[in-house]
């Protein structure tokens, strides 16, 4: 994908809000976007930043700051997830809530992008002190949370546990009980049936759709899974059970490797056991950036941004890159990719999963009824068949590479709402 700038520093390169940018622009200028809505998607709606205090365990005060970013409600409510980081900017949550608006476009579900995030490291925060920064947070954001405004979902460093103290907060400010504010919930107050593994099966959906696309046979199909926590673990799980040969598993502190496969079951749960997978006795030791660029079929960055970089692009072996994490490609590294010929299903399509088993979470609380697990998977899988044919038909039809495509798809639905509703003034 050109970007108009061959001496792109690194530093430009790998910032989430820029690479966002970069292609919505490219995107929009394929589909000759009306500039008046072409201002209107590229920013994002409100920009939330809130400093806020919590007492520690030891009685001493800490401040802390928290965001939260809300791109677009044109379709419907807002949605995206809360990660709890010490490297949490304004511009990576910028970029991640205009990510899930073009996501629930492609998806085609009816929700907005936003997306939230506080700045501190959970390693060294007791879950009391977890607690009261979750509520106080909340407490702060109250006003723009709600249903029919912005449902909030788990992201790094926050799960379930968290998401119960959100709802719980929410419902005790509105006097009553409130489960429909968030997804990712315990099943018990509200969670979905099969909404944990729902990205990591919606990864395996891709990949199954990416080879029956490039007439590939999934038996003895070597893929290269790097990041090993919710997504990547589970996608692995479910694709060794459909047939897949897990080889490659790479993570921050270091990598596995076993040309027959690696029997992925025992690696959860010896990681669960030792938390890391360092020292598995079924692979040989490898560091994780080669693993990045080991012989394989396909390989799956399931972890954070900016894993291939204009450092690294060019070493890629892999036919097919699904992109399990939001963001793991730069602008850069698609255009030496696109040279290879490489086969990229883009984040907004292939970790759709999630946000799609939100849709089903937020749509059972509100009716009060919910689904067996089966019928959650097979509805996903509908949906993200269904998205990944229209994304590479739009490809097709406009001689784009399939993230364009995808961005193109989405803006031009979402731009189509807007014309549909007006500007209101």
């Amino acid at each position: 994908m050109p970007t108009g700038n061959t001496t792109v520093s690194l530093d430009q390169e790998i910032n989430p809000w820029e690479a966002q940018s970069a292609r919505f622009d490219f995107a929009a200028r394929k589909l000759n976007l009306d500039e008046g809505l072409w201002k209107v998607l590229r920013s994002p709606s409100r920009e939330i930043i809130v400093h806020f205090p919590v007492t520690l365990d030891n009685g001493q005060i800490e401040m802390f700051t928290g965001f939260r970013v809300q791109h677009s409600m044109a379709r419907g409510p807002c949605k995206g997830g809360i990660r709890y980081a010490p490297d949490v900017t304004l511009d990576e949550v910028r970029a991640l809530a205009s990510w899930m608006t073009w996501k629930c476009a492609v998806a085609n579900i009816p929700f907005g992008g936003a997306k939230g995030g506080v700045i501190c490291d959970p390693k060294n925060i007791s879950r009391g002190e977890l607690e009261r920064l979750t509520r106080r947070y909340t407490s702060e954001i109250i006003e723009f949370l709600g249903p029919e405004k912005d449902v909030p979902a788990p992201d790094v460093n926050t799960n379930e546990q968290t998401m119960a103290w959100i709802m719980d907060t929410y419902s005790m400010h509105m006097r009553q009980t409130v489960t429909s504010v968030v997804t990712g919930k315990p099943i018990n107050i509200g969670g979905s049936r099969g909404r944990i593994e729902a990205t990591g099966r919606g990864v395996m959906v891709v990949c199954d759709e990416s080879l029956r696309y490039l007439n590939m046979p999934v038996d003895g199909c070597r893929v290269i899974i790097q990041g090993f926590g919710n997504v990547g673990s589970n996608a692995a799980r479910l694709m060794r059970e459909h047939g897949y040969k897990i080889i490659g598993v790479a993570e921050k502190d270091g990598g596995l490797f076993n040309a027959n496969g690696i029997d992925v079951h025992q690696l959860i749960e010896y990681k669960y056991r030792n938390e890391s997978v360092l020292s598995f006795p079924g692979a040989e030791a490898m560091p994780a950036d080669e693993l990045l660029v080991a012989d394989c079929e396909i390989l799956i960055p399931a972890a954070t941004e900016n894993v291939i970089t204009s450092r690294n692009a060019d070493k890629v072996k892999a036919r097919i890159v699904v992109e399990g994490a939001n963001g793991p490609t730069t602008a850069v590294a698609d255009e030496i990719l696109a040279d290879k010929r490489t086969f990229i299903v883009p984040d907004i399509l292939a970790n759709a999963g999630g946000v799609t088993a939100s849709y089903f979470e937020w749509v059972q609380d509100r009716q009060g009824y919910f689904w067996k697990e089966a019928i959650v998977n097979e509805q996903l899988e509908t949906i993200l068949r269904d998205s990944f044919d229209d994304v590479v038909r739009y490809a097709e039809a406009h001689n784009v590479n399939n993230r364009i495509a995808a961005y193109m798809l989405a803006i031009d639905r979402v731009a189509f709402t807007i014309k549909q509703r007006g500007i209101y003034a």
